[in-house]
């Protein structure tokens, strides 16, 4: 990577900017993505996946490391010859221009594989819901959100954060935030403050058709968060759900643990 122009020299050389629609927002500096790499690491010669990688910021840092195969996975067709540049030669470096959305990670590696991204803003939630419920299971995630979404990841009952997206990923996963980033750190700087979330899947993680009964249960449950859970649940069951799960039907949702909306769950589907 030494005999390389900077990152910053490369954008201006392919004249390329960030895209709003896109929800891009650089990554330039390597003494933080490589810092960003150490904490996802070691890989031990294992396979990597980077969603969203633009202009390859945090690709660099990710070649610099002890992985076996990086696949990067971008929209934009504006990066691939950015991207290209970093191709060794080594067979390490595989590109696909795709949405990641829709993409097969099975396709992309052989077994398990690390996924580390700085994820575009607009589809960070929804993909990190595929990853944890999907049928591809990733060995640990460590991924670049909004400082607002990575605090709902990792919130507790009773946290102002909670609801929904905590419930999901804290029973596929054991979550916790590593790295906070200013804006300032970005090019362009958003308008927000970002941080970087780590997550290790469960080895016991709930069956997919439990995890969709999950879904349903905490969308109805945090769609009415004022309501108690007699009346949000209501078209699931109701009060009659919630005390065959031991849950009290007067509680709202923001008070329910992670093993009281499994059992919610489990008893729905009975």
């Amino acid at each position: 990577m030494t005999d390389l122009p900077t990152i910053r020299a490369s954008l201006e050389a392919h004249g390329l900017l960030a895209k709003k629609s896109f929800g891009q927002h650089f990554l330039l500096d390597l003494n933080i993505t490589r810092k960003i790499v150490r904490l996802a690491g070691p890989f031990e010669g294992g396979a990597v996946i980077e969603v969203g990688p633009g202009p390859g910021g945090l690709t660099r840092a990710l070649l610099e490391s002890d992985l076996g195969r990086l696949v990067l996975v971008e929209k934009d067709p504006r990066f691939m010859p950015l991207l290209s540049e970093l191709d060794t030669g080594e067979e390490r470096l595989m590109i696909v221009e795709g949405d990641a959305l829709k993409v097969r990670e099975a396709d992309l590696v052989a077994g398990p594989a690390h996924v580390v991204s700085n994820l575009p803003y607009n589809v960070g939630t929804p993909l990190l819901i595929k990853w944890l419920t999907g049928p591809w299971t990733p060995l640990s995630l460590t991924l670049m959100f909004q400082k607002e979404v990575a605090e709902r990841i990792v919130a507790a009952p009773g946290d102002d954060a909670y609801g929904r997206l905590a419930v999901i990923a804290q029973a596929t996963a054991e979550a916790k935030i590593v790295m906070h980033l200013p804006a300032a750190a970005f090019t362009p700087p958003p308008k927000v403050a970002s941080a970087v979330v780590h997550l290790v899947p469960k080895p016991d993680r709930p069956p997919s058709d439990l995890l969709a009964r999950l879904e349903r249960i905490t969308g109805a449950a945090f769609g009415q968060r004022r309501k108690m859970l007699r009346s949000s649940l209501k078209p699931l069951g109701g009060a009659t759900l919630c005390e065959a799960a031991g849950i009290d039907p007067d509680a709202r949702a923001e008070t329910i643990d992670i093993a009281g909306f499994l059992r919610l769950a489990q008893t729905c589907g009975s």
